[in-house]
C-alpha cells in the first residue's frame, strides 16, 4: 500500500522547504520530492552561491582602493579557482543546513522526479534531468521511488533559464548563470544579453575582476523594474567603472569561433554593430517548471506558462496548489517562502492573508546595490495618483562619508493626500540591508508622520532613508 501523508511538496527549494517546515510545525505528515539539490537553485546555483561571488569582489575592490584609507596591501590578484571554491562552499553549507531542517522536523524526503498522477497520488520514479556538476551527496535517509498517496499536494518546482532562439546555451562559449557561476578562467570580454538582476550583477562581478563586459538590454533601460530614476543613476555609475551598456538593442546573430563569438547587434534607432567576444552569458530571466508533472491529466489551469492560483496558493483543483516561481512573480526567493507558508497555514484552517505583491521587495547585489519595494514614481503618476517625492543623496550622510561610498541615493514616494508610503528606492552601498525598514513601515500602514518621528541611530547609513522622508515634505535637515 502506497505511503500516506497530509501534505506533498514537489520541490525541496526556499519555496518547497519552507512550506513543508511550517506543515511539519502545524502538525501535518509531510514528505518534500526532490530530483536534484535540497535548498533548490537558490541555494545552490543562484541567490546565495552568487553572493559569495560578489562578496570576493567586493574584497578585491576595497584591496584595490587600499591606499586612499591608509591601507597597502601590495601586488593584487585573484584566484579563480579559490573564488569559485568559495562560492561552492556556501552553497554545501546551507545544503547540509536543509537536509538537516528537514530532519529535525520530521519531514520525509522521498529522492526522484514526481508526477501527480492522479488526485491525491504522487508517483516518483528516477530523474529525466542530469543534475548540476558538482552535485551533493542526496540525503542518507532519502525514501526511495514509489507511489505516495496525499490529502493535498503543492507543486514547489522554480523555474529555469529562459532560451533565446540564436543564443541556445552550449556551456562552453555561451553561458547560462550556472556556468557563469563556475568559470575556469575569467575571458578577456564577456556579453551578457539581458540587464536586469541576473545580468547586472554578472556584469558587476566580472568587470570588479578586470574583464571587459558589454550589457545588452533589449528594453529603453537597464533595470526595468526599477524606478527609472534609480535605474539612470546606476548606468550612470556602471559606465563609470567601464561597463559598456547597449540598450534598445537586441542581438540578432550569433557566430561560433573555435574560442569565441562574432554577435551581431540592432540598435533600435541604428545601424547594425558587430562584436568578437570570448564568452556570451544569456541572462533573459527564467521560465517556469511545469512541464511532466501531471498537470494536463488534473486540469490544472496554466496563465501564461505558470500555474495560476489564488492568493493562498490554491489551484482550480482542490488539493493541488503552487507556490514560487512556478506560480508567477516576482520570482523571488523570499516571495516563495512568504507563500509557501501562507499556502500551508490556509490548508490547516488558520486564518492566512493573501500575499501583496506591492510589498515584495527587490534587491540587486551589484556595486553599489540597487533596492526598492512598492510602486515606481512613474506606476504612481500612472494611477492618477498626487505624489510627494523625497531624495536623499549618500554624499550628505556621514556614515557614507566615512565609509567612503558617497554614490547613491534613496528615493521615496508618498501619497500627498493621505500620506501613505507607496514606494521606496535605493541605490547605494547596503541598500539590500536598508530596505526592510520601508518594507516594514509598508506592511503596518506607517505614514509620513510616523516615520518622521521615528528616531534612526547615528552614525548609519539608514539615516539617509529618515532624510529622504523628510525631504518628501519640505523637512530635510542635512541638504
Amino acid at each position: 500500500m502506497a505511503d500516506t501523508y497530509d501534505l506533498i511538496v514537489i520541490g525541496g527549494g526556499p519555496g518547497g522547504y519552507v512550506a513543508a517546515i511550517r506543515a511539519a510545525q502545524l502538525g501535518l505528515k509531510t514528505a518534500v520530492v526532490e530530483r536534484e539539490h535540497l535548498g533548490g537553485i537558490c541555494l545552490n546555483w543562484g541567490c546565495i552561491p552568487t553572493k559569495a561571488l560578489l562578496r570576493s569582489a567586493e574584497v578585491y575592490r576595497l584591496a584595490s582602493e587600499g591606499e586612499r584609507f591608509g591601507v597597502s596591501s601590495g601586488a593584487l590578484s585573484a584566484d579563480v579557482a579559490r573564488i569559485v571554491a568559495h562560492s561552492r562552499e556556501a552553497a554545501t553549507r546551507l545544503n547540509g543546513g536543509v537536509a538537516f531542517l528537514l530532519r529535525k522536523n520530521k519531514i520525509d524526503v522521498i529522492w526522484g522526479e514526481a508526477t501527480i498522477a492522479a488526485k491525491g497520488e504522487v508517483r516518483v520514479a528516477a530523474p529525466t534531468k542530469p543534475p548540476m556538476s558538482p552535485q551533493l551527496p542526496s540525503p542518507k535517509t532519502r525514501l526511495d521511488h514509489g507511489v505516495y498517496q496525499a490529502k493535498h499536494i503543492i507543486i514547489a518546482t522554480g523555474a529555469r533559464p529562459r532560451v533565446l532562439p540564436g543564443l541556445e546555451p552550449d556551456g562552453r562559449l555561451i553561458w547560462t548563470y550556472f556556468e557563469a557561476m563556475k568559470p575556469e578562467r575569467f575571458p578577456k570580454s564577456l556579453l551578457i544579453v539581458g540587464a536586469g538582476a541576473i545580468g547586472v550583477e554578472f556584469a558587476s562581478f566580472y568587470r570588479t575582476f578586470g574583464v571587459e563586459v558589454i550589457l545588452v538590454e533589449a528594453l529603453p533601460h537597464i533595470l526595468p523594474s526599477e524606478d527609472e530614476e534609480i535605474a539612470a543613476l546606476a548606468h550612470r555609475s556602471f559606465k563609470k567603472q567601464g561597463i559598456d551598456i547597449r540598450v534598445a538593442t537586441t542581438v540578432t546573430g550569433v557566430e561560433k569561433k573555435a574560442d569565441s563569438l562574432v554577435v551581431t547587434l540592432k540598435p533600435a534607432d541604428g545601424e547594425t554593430q558587430t562584436l568578437d567576444v570570448e564568452r556570451a552569458l544569456s541572462a533573459i530571466g527564467v521560465v517556469a517548471n511545469v512541464e511532466n508533472l501531471g498537470l494536463e491529466t488534473l486540469g490544472v489551469a496554466l496563465e501564461r506558462g505558470v500555474i495560476k492560483i489564488d492568493g493562498l496558493g490554491r489551484t482550480n483543483v482542490e488539493g493541488v496548489y503552487a507556490i514560487g516561481d512556478v506560480a508567477g512573480g516576482p520570482m523571488l526567493a523570499h516571495k516563495a517562502e512568504h507563500e509557501g507558508v501562507t499556502c500551508v497555514e490556509a490548508i490547516a484552517g488558520l486564518d492566512a492573508h493573501a500575499l501583496d505583491k506591492s510589498r515584495v521587495p527587490g534587491c540587486t547585489y551589484c556595486h553599489p546595490q540597487v533596492a526598492s519595494v512598492g510602486l515606481t514614481e512613474a506606476k504612481a503618476k500612472e494611477q492618477g495618483i498626487d505624489v510627494k517625492i523625497g531624495r536623499f543623496p549618500y554624499l550628505a550622510n556621514g556614515k557614507a562619508i566615512a565609509l567612503g561610498e558617497l554614490e547613491g541615493v534613496v528615493k521615496t514616494i508618498f501619497d500627498a493626500k493621505s500620506g501613505r508610503l507607496l514606494g521606496a528606492h535605493i541605490f547605494g552601498v547596503e541598500a539590500t540591508e536598508m530596505i526592510q525598514g520601508f518594507v516594514i513601515a509598508m506592511n503596518l500602514e506607517t505614514t509620513e508622520e510616523e516615520l518622521i518621528r521615528t528616531i534612526f541611530p547615528h552614525p548609519t547609513l539608514s539615516e539617509t532613508m529618515h532624510e529622504s522622508v523628510l525631504a518628501a515634505f519640505g523637512r530635510a535637515i542635512h541638504v
